[in-house]
């Protein structure tokens, strides 16, 4: 029961569930229809001619069909060309686009009220009053029909293009990481040694670490007067068996009580945005390394991933910090801002390193997040700026290259001064 928000959000992402909710109002319309019908006003039951309703059912029934089939097409198309041109981790962000949803969803949707329609017409006691009424719901089913088929076809001008997945992906990563910025530790308290004869919560299945039920931890620990440990992140890859967190109480600690808090860390197959800062940077480097490849050799691919990471770490060093402390006796790490910019930078600038315009962006994206960076972190973009800089040395050849990065790697860290 930890994580009925999340199953819940996630159910609402889903084409299926969509689908399911455009089959209810189908089937709803024509029942209301036929249980209405002998109750409406007898002006409804005007003819209609050449059976015109059932003659609309059926071609939208048709073209219904086909346009869902071009749409699932399309959907496909764009999910392995993203998946190619820029990073597989960003197909998940494709499939859960609320637009493309939508427009399949409503496509099957009057797919299947066309279906239903055209059945409930074959009843006899299907009168011509509850025609009418069926007759007016086909009209407005084509009019979102139309409206959505519109948006759908300019929505396919860009979708899964590499612009478009750099937005998606930059997008994720801004949510995820200002939410670490605001609250590093998601409203626990700072780690700390626990005292001796801790118990050990150990993962029940292998898997990535994909998010953590605070309040489920602190629930628990109120009860039991303890305090939990957490020592994996969401991100972090674990083993059967593995060590998730400790409890620090008085007394022993059930194997009921055990399997409880073990419930709290949600374990899955793969990595999800949702409450990892890690991965929108990770996506985003990796946008950018594929296309510093020699089979793609897109320089300008690559500097639009260092803008998106800028905007993204800029987001993060401005975000205030939430004083509050909702989960005091849930003690937890905070995420290292020096693993943020090595996932962000570093498979870049190695990548990068041959090329002068590569080594000059990175350079210039850090003397901008120095001049926004706290007096504690300096020298955690200072590193970042040396390593770079040490990387496109020896990667470049001629020495007019060398002696632009050279001067722009002096020019950042000056900004620390």
């Amino acid at each position: 029961m930890a994580w009925w928000k999340t199953w819940v959000t996630r159910l609402a992402s889903r084409i299926w569930f969509r689908l399911a909710l455009f089959t209810v109002g189908a089937i709803a319309v024509v029942l209301i229809a036929w249980l209405l019908g002998p109750y409406l006003p007898s002006v409804l039951s005007a003819d209609l001619g050449q059976d015109s309703v059932g003659t609309i059912l059926e071609i939208m029934a048709t073209s219904m069909l086909a346009v869902t089939t071009f749409s699932l097409t399309a959907m496909i198309s764009a999910y392995s060309a993203a998946a190619r041109a820029t990073t597989p981790r960003a197909t998940q962000l494709l499939i859960d686009d609320p637009t493309s949803q939508n427009a399949l969803s409503t496509f099957l949707g009057a797919f299947v009220f066309s279906i239903v329609g055209i059945v409930a017409l074959g009843l006899e006691a299907f009168g011509d009053e509850a025609r009418a009424v069926l007759f007016i719901a086909s009209l407005i089913m084509i009019a979102i029909v139309v409206g959505t088929l519109l948006r759908w076809i300019h929505h396919l001008t860009g979708f899964g293009r590499v612009p478009d997945t750099i937005d998606r992906v930059e997008r994720a990563a801004t949510q995820a990481a200002c939410d670490y910025a605001r609250a590093p530790r998601f409203g626990g308290s700072q780690e700390r040694e626990p005292a001796a004869g801790v118990t050990e919560i150990r993962a029940g299945r292998p898997g990535c670490v994909t998010g953590i039920a605070m309040e489920s931890l602190q629930e628990w620990a109120d009860r039991a007067d303890a305090r939990v440990h957490v020592d994996v992140l969401p991100g972090r890859t674990v083993g059967q068996g593995q060590c998730l967190g400790r409890v620090e109480s008085d007394s022993s600690v059930s194997e009921a009580d055990l399997g409880h808090l073990c419930e709290a860390f949600l374990i899955e197959d793969h990595r999800t945005y949702e409450q990892d800062p890690r991965l929108g940077f990770v996506a985003l480097a990796e946008i950018g390394s594929r296309a510093l490849s020699p089979s793609t050799n897109d320089p300008g691919t690559a500097i639009e991933a260092l803008n998106a990471i800028e905007r993204t770490f800029t987001h993060v060093l401005t975000a205030q910090p939430d004083t509050d402390v909702p989960y005091p006796r849930v003690h937890v790490p905070a995420p290292n801002l020096g693993d943020l910019i090595e996932d962000a930078l570093r498979p870049v600038a190695r990548d990068g390193a041959p090329l002068v315009e590569i080594g000059l962006r990175v350079q210039r994206v850090l003397e901008h997040l120095l001049a926004l960076a706290e007096p504690r972190d300096v020298a955690v973009f200072v590193g970042a700026s040396e390593r770079a800089e040490r990387r496109a040395l020896d990667g470049l050849v001629d020495a007019g290259d060398r002696e632009l990065v050279q001067r722009a790697a002096r020019e950042a860290r000056a900004v620390a001064d």
